[in-house]
């Protein structure tokens, strides 16, 4: 099973900011920012809310869900 549980990393990349200057809106330690990106470690709920917030995005895009697994498959 794919342990990739979210796309912050992806979404990061999208919208053209680094991983510095998520922790900085966030007020926590970029080498946090790091294990979510890296899926080491999951942020909580709030703040997968504020991180979208910051990214102007839907929370569904920052969360990979069995459903677009299985439509979009990783070989």
């Amino acid at each position: 099973m794919d342990k990739d549980i979210n796309r912050i990393k992806v979404v990061l990349a999208e919208k053209k900011r680094t991983n510095k200057w998520l922790a900085e809106q966030l007020g926590c330690a970029p080498t946090t920012v790091s294990k979510w990106c890296t899926n080491d470690c999951q942020p909580t709920m709030e703040t997968y809310l504020r991180i979208a917030d910051l990214l102007d995005v839907e929370l569904t895009e920052l969360v990979r869900t069995k459903k677009s697994q299985i439509e979009h498959p990783s070989f």
